[in-house]
């Protein structure tokens, strides 16, 4: 496990941008496959790998470039690693751009499924203030610790590990039809 830890710094530190872009990829598809198979008990017969598939290029094409491009723009709207820095990185987090980000996540997730306008907005009726209140039990501390403790370039790292049991409900949540 440490070997693997040096390897993924040593990455991070050539490749930060790329590596934390496959992280969030790879960990969202983690996340549907965990939905899958243990939420929805589907069993490796009925898994669908299609739905794998899109849920990781979501991953790879929104999720890591916005959540690792928002971390860089959030350390320069508050300067700082004291604890009351921490506190304001985390309100500004999940007061401005969790509900955007989590808006905008269920509306690809299910276009990428195929609904309509008509049918997305009914879902992202359905669904949304679930998924924010859900955000609000979980995220609000993971992130003063990762603002407070963890350095700026293995932020997403960190998001995406605890992610993994989010992503397992976003992803069942999303793809609830």
């Amino acid at each position: 496990m440490a070997g693997l830890w040096r390897s993924y710094q040593a990455l991070m530190g050539k490749y930060p941008w790329t590596v934390q872009i496959v992280t969030a990829g790879s960990l969202v598809g983690v996340g549907d496959v965990i939905s899958q198979q243990l939420i929805e008990r589907r069993g490796l017969a009925h898994h669908n790998m299609q739905r794998t598939a899109k849920m990781m290029s979501i991953g790879f094409f929104f999720v890591g470039p916005v959540i690792g491009s928002w971390y860089k723009v959030l350390d320069r709207l508050v300067v700082g690693g004291t604890k009351s820095a921490a506190m304001k990185k985390m309100l500004v987090d999940q007061l401005c751009f969790a509900p955007c980000f989590l808006g905008a996540f269920l509306c690809i997730s299910s276009a990428l499924n195929g609904l309509t306008v008509e049918e997305n907005i009914t879902k992202l009726k359905r669904d949304y203030t679930d998924a924010l209140i859900s955000n609000y039990y979980l995220w609000p501390p993971v992130q003063i610790a990762n603002f407070y403790f963890i350095p700026l370039h293995h932020r997403l790292a960190v998001v995406q590990i605890v992610a993994v049991g989010w992503n397992s409900y976003l992803t069942w949540k999303a793809n609830k039809m």
